[in-house]
């Protein structure tokens, strides 16, 4: 899988903050704390199962009822959101992973499209492997239909500020797009 691009987080957490409200103001000012700070969102990582990762935040929307904010760092949880801030301040180097709890989180392209995988989560076992497959074609559409939305987005914008340039640019991107394949295939 393809790293994710500082732009694509900033642009994925300014949709979330504009797209739902946390149960926690605090939680707020961190996620546009980290979206205004370029060199943090380097180290900055969605996952899910976050509580596993050695730091890790842990945020949750007023349309859910997960708890609206856990701090993980070795082995020690607070709820304490100023503490939070104050590592992440003090420690901009070090990877964090963030878990963000929202209604239909998997159902959401925007979401998909900066999820990664849990280095530290215990395995996942699917029951089948076409559940598995499923899972994948899933999440493959979904990266899909987000980079099409953006690129059509981006395309328009070119055509309003009549930037020509940025137009062929965007248009070959999207043209270029390739649908994920519908699945593996059958024996």
């Amino acid at each position: 899988m393809e790293a994710i691009s500082v732009q694509e987080k900033k642009d994925f957490l300014q949709w979330f903050l504009h797209s739902y409200q946390l149960q926690k103001r605090e939680c707020v000012w961190i996620l546009n704390y980290l979206a205004n700070h370029e060199h943090l969102l380097k180290m900055v990582h969605f996952v899910d199962q976050a509580n596993y990762c050695p730091r890790a935040l842990i945020m949750s929307t007023k349309c859910t009822r997960e708890a609206g904010f856990r701090f993980y760092k070795n082995n020690v949880v607070t709820t304490d959101a100023e503490k939070a801030f104050h590592d992440i301040r003090l420690h901009d180097s070090e990877r964090i992973y963030i878990q963000l709890n929202f209604k239909n989180n998997h159902q959401t392209p925007e979401f998909a499209a900066v999820l990664v995988d849990n280095p530290y989560a215990p395995s996942q076992s699917f029951e089948n492997v076409q559940d598995q497959d499923l899972a994948e074609r899933f999440l493959n559409e979904s990266i899909y239909q987000y980079q099409v939305t953006q690129l059509k987005r981006q395309v328009n914008a070119s055509l309003d500020e009549r930037d020509k340039e940025a137009f062929l640019v965007h248009s070959a991107k999207l043209n270029a797009l390739k649908p994920p394949r519908s699945s593996k295939k059958k024996k």
